[in-house]
């Protein structure tokens, strides 16, 4: 399948373009879905990658990992939002964690806890307890570009493929646009 320069064939066929979380939950759900294409890693970065490669903000997603905590309670927790919409952190998504707090997490702290390299972290492989919240608009999308685990590919997928993850809730968690 080819969007624009990148040529996305099926991931199962480049298991080495992809991080060893990702593969491993391959062999637990459907992976005929999912398609992997080799990037140059120094443009890993969503704005770097949409830029170089001709495709736009909103047919990209990036994967965020935040730190929730509440009195002795932390947990982490994965957002899927569209590249071009910002998640609304400290918002939505932290009323329904019922967080008192939350931050970004680190990057050696996601790095450390998904197995992945920075830059590249996706919703497919994370920790089967976290939670990972989608934004809606990106389940009504018949393709779009995610991390693949490592910064020199992307992973395709059909939208609709994060909502059937372990633990994802599908909400509205983009922030509205200033006026």
């Amino acid at each position: 399948m080819q969007i624009g320069p990148l040529d996305f064939i099926p991931a199962y066929e480049r298991l080495d373009l992809v991080a060893k979380p990702v593969i491993k939950a391959f062999t637990t759900r459907n992976k005929g879905n999912v398609y992997v294409s080799a990037i140059d890693p120094t443009l890993s970065d969503t704005a770097a990658f949409c830029s170089a490669y001709g495709v736009e903000m909103g047919r990209s997603a990036n994967c965020v990992i935040l730190e929730a905590k509440r009195a002795d309670r932390t947990w982490y927790v994965a957002c899927l939002i569209l590249a071009a919409d910002r998640t609304d952190v400290n918002g939505i998504v932290r009323r329904h964690l019922e967080a008192r707090k939350l931050s970004f997490a680190s990057m050696e702290e996601a790095v450390s806890l998904t197995g992945m390299e920075f830059g590249g972290i996706t919703p497919i492989g994370l920790p089967r307890d976290w939670p990972i919240l989608v934004d809606r608009k990106i389940i009504d999308m018949e393709w779009v570009i995610i991390g693949s685990g490592i910064r020199s590919s992307k992973l395709l997928i059909p939208g609709s493929y994060v909502a059937q993850l372990p633990n994802t809730e599908v909400l509205d968690i983009a922030k509205a646009p200033s006026v």
